[in-house]
């Protein structure tokens, strides 16, 4: 039986896709690869972040804004429908600064972007002593801090679970283990697998993160995607530490401190490694000195996606109309937008967001 649309990857970008596009009744199978594959969905730290995205291109923190904004929608209607919370806080978040010097210097480029956002930014700037009554365990390191209220921070391994559920609720199937070798269009869609699979479909989306560098040219993409190594700490479980997630340390929903993340270029190498985590600590230590008594159970190191420019790449393939790349670093933070506009833009409806600053066309060779 042929599905509407075939996604290869199963992780938070695939399911919040497949998602979206089932509540518009469609058919949607995921195919999901192995528990060996790099899944960028183990290295997030799930914020739901706008600050600091699309410096360089205005339209990404629009894109970033939009989908915060659905964000408490999102979750609620994905808690409602499976029974499993999706914790959500949004109340802002930080960036944090140990020099003057530096967040001066961000605070001009929030400025710049925020004029040219039309005046949609909100943002205000912390020092120290302001900080202090917003987080009493900052230390005396931190000078200041710029506070974004559009930020929040949620929990990702819930998210995807909630979401993998709701997908197979709605009719969705989800097959694990499916390595995609081939796609090809004799007349629709026939994706094959490693272990012998065949899939029929419609229309396919490529959501595979650094998978799409393999199979993305075999349909007619450029997929100039490449792995950032991050690495992770979390501490055990503390009373109320910190308020307000920043991207040095988050309190998740059931106490521990989430700290990180590294941003290395080691090509695949996914390892945790002692500088790294001794890095990261140290950091964490600076802006909150109570985390040096905290002990910490968990370490893991994972590859995230990134694309020459670090922005998202959404794009109909050329060769073979009706593929599509979908890819980017921020699956947390743009599911949302994924689950409840990319439909439109899948579909070419009337509604659809207009993506076309985050088409491969970019990425042309002058």
């Amino acid at each position: 039986m042929e599905t509407d649309y075939a996604i290869i990857g199963g992780g938070v970008v695939g399911l919040s896709v497949a998602w979206g596009l089932l509540r518009r009744g469609l058919t949607v199978t995921v195919l999901d690869g192995d528990d060996g594959a790099f899944r960028a969905s183990r290295g997030n730290f799930g914020l739901v972040w706008v600050q600091s995205k699309g410096m360089n291109q205005p339209r990404y923190a629009q894109w970033s804004q939009q989908s915060a904004a659905l964000w408490g929608d999102f979750a609620a209607e994905l808690s409602a429908a499976t029974g499993q919370r999706v914790p959500l806080e949004q109340r802002g978040g930080y960036d944090l600064h140990f020099s003057e010097e530096t967040l001066q210097a961000t605070v001009e480029k929030y400025l710049a972007l925020k004029e040219k956002l039309g005046g949609d930014y909100p943002f205000e700037v912390l020092g120290h002593n302001a900080l202090r009554k917003e987080e009493p365990h900052i230390g005396p390191k931190v000078v200041g801090a710029i506070l974004h209220h559009q930020d929040g921070h949620a929990n990702p391994l819930k998210l995807l679970k909630a979401l993998a559920g709701d997908v197979r609720r709605m009719g969705g199937r989800v097959l694990t283990g499916k390595t995609v070798t081939e796609v090809t269009k004799p007349d629709s869609f026939v994706l094959s697998c490693a272990d012998g699979t065949s899939v029929g479909a419609g229309k396919v989306i490529l959501a595979a993160g650094l998978g799409a560098a393999v199979l993305g040219p075999k349909l007619g993409f450029k997929a100039p995607v490449r792995p950032q190594r991050g690495q992770v700490l979390i501490t055990e479980k503390l009373p109320k530490l910190i308020n307000r997630p920043s991207l040095i340390a988050r309190q998740v929903d059931e106490g521990g401190i989430q700290i990180g993340a590294t941003n290395e270029e080691v090509g695949h190498d996914d390892r945790v490694t002692q500088p790294g985590l001794s890095g990261l600590a140290a950091e964490a230590i600076a802006a909150f000195p109570a985390l040096a008594k905290a002990q910490l159970v968990r370490s893991w190191g994972a590859l995230r996606v990134l694309s020459p420019d670090g922005l998202p790449i959404y794009q109909e393939s050329t060769s073979l109309p009706g593929a599509f790349l979908v890819t980017c670093h921020s699956g947390i933070t743009l599911a949302a937008c994924h689950a409840h506009l990319l439909p439109d833009w899948l579909e070419g409806a009337a509604s659809k967001p207009d993506l076309e600053v985050f088409s491969e066309s970019r990425f042309a060779v002058s």
